[in-house]
């Protein structure tokens, strides 16, 4: 194999290190069982539902999705397609606060009398106000159906199903003296920043070869 060749592989090496060395995940999310307590037209329900959040950057902020993988309550009667529709609180905090609206398309098909009644995804747009981790936690659930609401509370403290690691639009962390600071971190923030700094030792090591070899392939033909 030529020398060429032996640095092109040197380089795109270092390039294929720099991209793990970086991937390393901002959020973690784990799915958690919801009881949820319902008020319904007809009397008191309950279900624990196990319910995931999910978030994809959008912009400067963060679209949220709310899966719940089983029922949480039901109908006396049949709901047909497109009668019910839910919405939910997605609480937040930790470095921010507050709550996020989302909401799910109404049922796509008909619902049977006195079974659970499958919720939808519900998504909604976050945007942070503070920078650092936020946490995301399953909030009141509301059911409207055939002209009623039912309205499904959690009961049991559950924890946060996503933590985002997030940098509020125009918020820099700086000294007071306005030198620049980095911002706290964590375990999972030194992760990230130690790939960083080894994806840039890297490239600048493969850059060094490249211009090593210009360099000799220089003096060479002269």
């Amino acid at each position: 194999m030529s020398y060429q060749k032996r640095t092109a592989l040197a380089l795109a090496s270092a390039l294929a290190g720099a991209v793990v060395l970086m991937a390393a995940p901002a959020a973690h999310a784990t799915v958690v069982d919801v009881n949820y307590q319902c008020k319904t037209p007809i009397g008191d329900k309950g279900a624990v539902s196990p319910i995931d959040i999910k978030s994809v950057k959008s912009g400067s902020g963060y679209k949220l999705t709310m899966s719940f993988q089983k029922g949480v309550s039901s109908s006396p009667v049949e709901l047909g397609k497109g009668a019910m529709s839910p919405s939910a609180v997605i609480k937040v905090g930790g470095a921010d606060q507050g709550q996020v609206q989302v909401s799910g398309a109404p049922n796509s098909a008909a619902i049977p009398a006195n079974t659970p009644i499958k919720i939808s995804d519900l998504s909604g747009m976050y945007t942070p106000k503070k920078s650092g981790k936020v946490d995301f936690t399953a909030g009141v659930l509301t059911i409207k159906a055939l002209g009623t609401t039912t309205t499904c509370t959690p009961s049991n403290n559950p924890g946060p199903s996503l933590q985002l690691d997030v940098t509020a639009a125009g918020n820099a962390q700086s000294t007071p003296d306005g030198g620049g600071q980095l911002p706290k971190t964590g375990p999972l923030d030194s992760a990230v920043a130690l790939g960083t700094l080894g994806g840039t030792v890297l490239l600048a090591g493969a850059a060094g070869v490249l211009w090593l070899t210009r360099r000799g392939q220089g003096a060479v033909g002269r």
